[in-house]
C-alpha cells in the first residue's frame, strides 16, 4: 500500500542539528504546489475567495449529536423556520401532479396547480389526522382520505364531506388543507413550515448566482434513493463537508482529487469548497502511469489515455481544454462555466442539510433529514442527476428505493462513509469524548454549527 504521507518528492535525511520536534511538525503537512485557477467568467458562478469567519477554536459539544432536548429545540427553532427542499419539479410538471415528503415529525404535499403554480398543504386529514398519502411522488385528481372519504381538492378546499349533516359545528371553519409556503428554484420544489417565512430567493442567497450558471433544470434524475443511518443527520453533513478524511476514509480519491488544495468559502448560511479533480494527492506519491480514476475522466471528455504523452499534472488542464472544444457538438453548453467548472467538484451546502456535488455534466445531491423521535438516527436522500444534451429526450425517471444501512451498496464512496459513520456516533456516547476538535481543513463544520446556533440560541449565542 502506499504511504498517504508521502509527498512527490521524497524527503532526504535531516542534518543532526535540526531540531528533530520541529522537523516531524513541519512533515505531518504534505508539501505540494496548488493547481492553477480559472478566473469566473461574465454571469457565471463567482471564483472569488471570501474571507475566513472567526469562529475561534473551541470543541464543538457531543451533546448536540446525542440529546434529545437539543433535538428538540432544532425541531422547535430552526427545521420550523427555515426554507426546505421538498423534490423535483420534474415531477411535478402537470396539474395535480404532487410530491409527499417528509420532514422530522411533519408530511406535506407539494402540488402542482390548474395555474402552473405549486402550493404546499400539511399532508394531514382534518377530520380525525389520517395521512393523506404516502411519501412519494405520483398525480392526483384529489386527496380523498382512506378512512372516512372526507375529500379535498388539489387547492386544499373541501371537497366532499360524506353525512356532513351529521356535525352539529358544521365543517372545520378553515377552507380546508393547511397552507404552507411553496416555492420553486433551479429545478427543484422548496417548503417552509413557517408560515411567516422570508422569500425563498432572499434565504438562498448567494446560492442562484453561484449554481444557476449549472442549468439544474435541464439535467434528469438517475438515481433515487433513501437510507436510513445509524448516526444524527449532524454526522452526515459534517462527513460530507470537508475534504480531511479523504486520506482516512477514501485513499483510492488521492489518485483522482487534490484533498489540500482546496477553497473554502463561508457565506452568510451556506458554504463551499473548490476541489480540483484529475489530479493526484501530494499525500501519495506520483504513479508511474496516469491512474485508473483519472482514466475515467479522460475518457469521459473523449480523450484517449494511452495516446496521451503529457505529464500527469496537464491532465486536467487537457481535459478542460477538449470538454470545451467538443461541448457544442455534444449538445452541451458550457458557456456560463469557467474553465475549473468542467473538471472540478464546486461543493455546496445550502443551509441546513443539502449537500450539492456540482459538476459540468452531473450533479450528485445528498439531503440529510433527521429522525422523528431519535437523535442517533437519520434518513440519507441520494439523488444523482445528468445533463441532458440537447436535442435528446429525457430518460425515464428511476424508480424510488428505501433501505437501512447495510441491506444494500449505494457505491464504493457512500458505502465507506455510511459504514463509518455509525462507530462516529457510538463513540460520541462515550464519557471520554467531550466534543468536536475542529481543524482548519474543516471549517465549513464549524461555520455550519454556527449559522445553526444562530437559530438554536439566537445571534451570537443569546
Amino acid at each position: 500500500m502506499t504511504d498517504p504521507n508521502m509527498t512527490d518528492k521524497p524527503m532526504s535525511d535531516p542534518p543532526a542539528e535540526l531540531d528533530r520536534e520541529a522537523l516531524a511538525a513541519a512533515s505531518r503537512a504534505p508539501v505540494y504546489r496548488k493547481v492553477r485557477r480559472a478566473e469566473a467568467i461574465p454571469g457565471g458562478t463567482p471564483t472569488e475567495k471570501a474571507p475566513d469567519p472567526s469562529l475561534g477554536g473551541d470543541p464543538i459539544a457531543k451533546e448536540r449529536y446525542t440529546s434529545t432536548d437539543f433535538m428538540r429545540l432544532e425541531w422547535e427553532r430552526m427545521w420550523t423556520k427555515v426554507w426546505l427542499l421538498g423534490g423535483l419539479e420534474s415531477d411535478v410538471t402537470e396539474p395535480g401532479d404532487y410530491i409527499c415528503t417528509e420532514i422530522g415529525r411533519e408530511s406535506v404535499l407539494l402540488v402542482r396547480q390548474k395555474d402552473g403554480a405549486m402550493r404546499a398543504f400539511y399532508n394531514v386529514c382534518l377530520h380525525r389526522g389520517n395521512r393523506l398519502r404516502a411519501e412519494g411522488a405520483s398525480s392526483a385528481e384529489s386527496f380523498k382520505c382512506q378512512y372516512h372519504h372526507w375529500e379535498y381538492e388539489i387547492d386544499g378546499s373541501f371537497k366532499r364531506i360524506p353525512d356532513l349533516d351529521t356535525f352539529p359545528q358544521g365543517a372545520p371553519p378553515c377552507r380546508g388543507l393547511v397552507e404552507l409556503p411553496c416555492d420553486t428554484w433551479g429545478g427543484f420544489v422548496w417548503f417552509s413550515l413557517d408560515k411567516s417565512v422570508g422569500p425563498l430567493r432572499e434565504f438562498l442567497e448567494p446560492m442562484p448566482l453561484h449554481l444557476d450558471p449549472y442549468n439544474f433544470p435541464k439535467m434528469a434524475l438517475t438515481r433515487d434513493i433513501t437510507v436510513e443511518w445509524e448516526c444524527n443527520w449532524k454526522a452526515s453533513v459534517d462527513a460530507f463537508n470537508e475534504s480531511y478524511h479523504v486520506q482516512g476514509i477514501h485513499p483510492q480519491l488521492l489518485y483522482y482529487l487534490h484533498d489540500l488544495d482546496i477553497q473554502i468559502d463561508c457565506y452568510e448560511r451556506h458554504n463551499r469548497y473548490l476541489i480540483p479533480f484529475g489530479v493526484v494527492s501530494p499525500r501519495v506519491r506520483k504513479p508511474p502511469s496516469i491512474p485508473d480514476p483519472i482514466k475515467t475522466i479522460m475518457k469521459g471528455a473523449g480523450m484517449d489515455p494511452a495516446d496521451y504523452d503529457e505529464p500527469i499534472e496537464n491532465i486536467r488542464r487537457d481535459v478542460q481544454k477538449q470538454k470545451r472544444k467538443v461541448g457544442p457538438s455534444q449538445g452541451k453548453d458550457y458557456s456560463r462555466l469557467n474553465d475549473d467548472q468542467l473538471t472540478d467538484d464546486y461543493h455546496y451546502l445550502i443551509f441546513p442539510n443539502v449537500t450539492l456535488n456540482v459538476h459540468a455534466d452531473d450533479l450528485m445531491l445528498f439531503r440529510q433529514r433527521p429522525h422523528p423521535t431519535d437523535p442517533n438516527r437519520m434518513f440519507y436522500d441520494i439523488w444523482t442527476l445528468e445533463l441532458v444534451p440537447d436535442g435528446q429526450e429525457r430518460p425515464p425517471r428511476p424508480r424510488h428505493q428505501r433501505f437501512a444501512y447495510g441491506d444494500k451498496s449505494i457505491g464504493l464512496v457512500l458505502d465507506q462513509d455510511a459504514q463509518n459513520l455509525p462507530g462516529v456516533q457510538a463513540g460520541m456516547q462515550s464519557k471520554a469524548f467531550e466534543g468536536l476538535w475542529v481543524g482548519s481543513q474543516e471549517l465549513r463544520i464549524r461555520h455550519f454549527h454556527k449559522v445553526l446556533d444562530d437559530y438554536v440560541q439566537g445571534p451570537g449565542g443569546a
